[in-house]
């Protein structure tokens, strides 16, 4: 279990107020920590995985975990991180991103001590009048000052009404839940100071912030995004996440360290200077892949992704299991395109010029070669398939 302090430093970039927090911390009064989270994209991936861990550290402590999934924010749509205006989403991809929501946290957090809310419940009933009280506790000012959306302003690109509400809706969801205490990325920080200034409009104590070290770096260097598909789910089979984790470059070690894995702080700094003293870092990554597996689905299934990853890139060997799919007949592109070996036929091409793409263990040198029965395809050193 982690301690008062732990949790307001590791893993965190800053806390508001930090001193009222520890007060509230070391007094033993029960708070209500809250997390909202909008169900933009259907899965859960470890960097949004960073500030669920946070919360759970909060239940491990005796306090009261308040998750929100955003089935109306989720459409109005959050440009915080954003350098472009994020679409409106329906509401039927909202209610299809957010199917398994709860059953991906619920990996995470305890469940009996977790109360679950849709902030539907409470902006829906919201009107004009209560809005416009609501907005009367900001100025534009404040609005346009944000780093992203001023630049957007200052290149002249368009900046929606919309997302002016954004923060309103968010800072209001504080109000519905009477949250102590709300944890989110850097990216949120301008949402949640929202509702700090929200909160003493309808009689209670603005709530104190924790702000984590957030976004967690993706597999391709920037940062991880659903949209890029530079992700590791937390639902991802166990061999996909070891195999992502072990293909991110070493430089990334740290980080995934300190916010991917739960290991004790001075395990992590024995690992650390041991890769600073010359020590592979092959070595270290594979521990490192080993317990963000263990995390979302045992020791055991990471121990078999571990041998499974030796045998098969260590050796050349094909995996044990390999996945089968109807494909005779077809040329290689489309199989890859529909079987989601690449995004699309362009990137397909691509992957075939470089030499990224092998059948039966033979690079591909065409466009159009067909498959039969049988064939084994390989796209770069992961992903397997077995026509049949």
């Amino acid at each position: 279990m982690k301690s008062e302090l732990e949790i307001l430093t590791r893993g965190v970039s800053e806390v508001i107020d930090v001193a009222h927090l520890e007060e509230k911390l070391r007094s033993g009064k029960k708070l209500r920590v809250k997390l909202g989270v909008d169900p933009t994209s259907p899965n859960i991936h470890i960097g949004r995985a960073v500030v669920l861990w946070k919360l759970r550290e909060f239940q491990d402590l005796g306090h009261t975990a308040v998750l929100i999934v955003g089935d109306f924010t989720g459409q109005i749509g959050d440009t915080s991180d954003k350098d472009a205006e994020r679409p409106m989403l329906s509401e039927d991809e909202v209610k299809k991103n957010m199917k398994s929501y709860f059953q991906q946290a619920f990996k995470i957090l305890d469940k009996r001590k977790t109360e679950t809310k849709y902030n539907s419940t409470w902006l829906k009933k919201l009107g004009f009048m209560e809005i416009g009280r609501i907005a009367d506790l900001f100025g534009l000012h404040e609005f346009a000052s944000r780093e992203l959306i001023k630049k957007r302003i200052d290149a002249g690109k368009r900046v929606s009404l919309r997302e002016l509400l954004y923060p309103l809706m968010q800072g209001y969801d504080s109000v519905a839940v009477r949250a102590d205490v709300e944890l989110g990325g850097t990216d949120q920080r301008f949402n949640m100071l929202a509702g700090r200034t929200i909160q003493p409009a309808y009689g209670q104590q603005p709530q104190d912030i924790l702000i984590t070290k957030f976004p967690l770096t993706g597999t391709d260097g920037r940062k991880m995004s659903s949209s890029w598909g530079n992700v590791i789910n937390i639902t991802d089979a166990p061999g996909d996440i070891f195999g992502k984790v072990m293909s991110i470059t070493d430089a990334l070690i740290p980080e995934y360290l300190e916010m991917a894995a739960r290991l004790p702080q001075a395990e992590i700094d024995v690992l650390l200077t041991q890769m600073k003293n010359g020590a592979n870092p092959r070595e270290i990554k594979s521990r490192l892949a080993y317990e963000v597996v263990a995390l979302y689905h045992g020791t055991e299934e990471a121990r078999k992704a571990q041998i499974e990853f030796d045998r098969v890139f260590s050796t050349g060997a094909l995996p044990e299991e390999i996945p089968e799919h109807p494909g005779a007949g077809m040329t290689v592109i489309d199989f890859m395109t529909a079987y989601q070996f690449a995004s699309s036929k362009g990137e397909a091409k691509r992957l075939v010029d470089q030499k990224a793409v092998k059948i039966n263990e033979a690079p591909v040198t065409s466009w159009e070669v067909q498959l039969k029965t049988g064939d084994i395809i390989q796209v770069g050193p992961r992903k397997f398939g077995r026509v049949r």
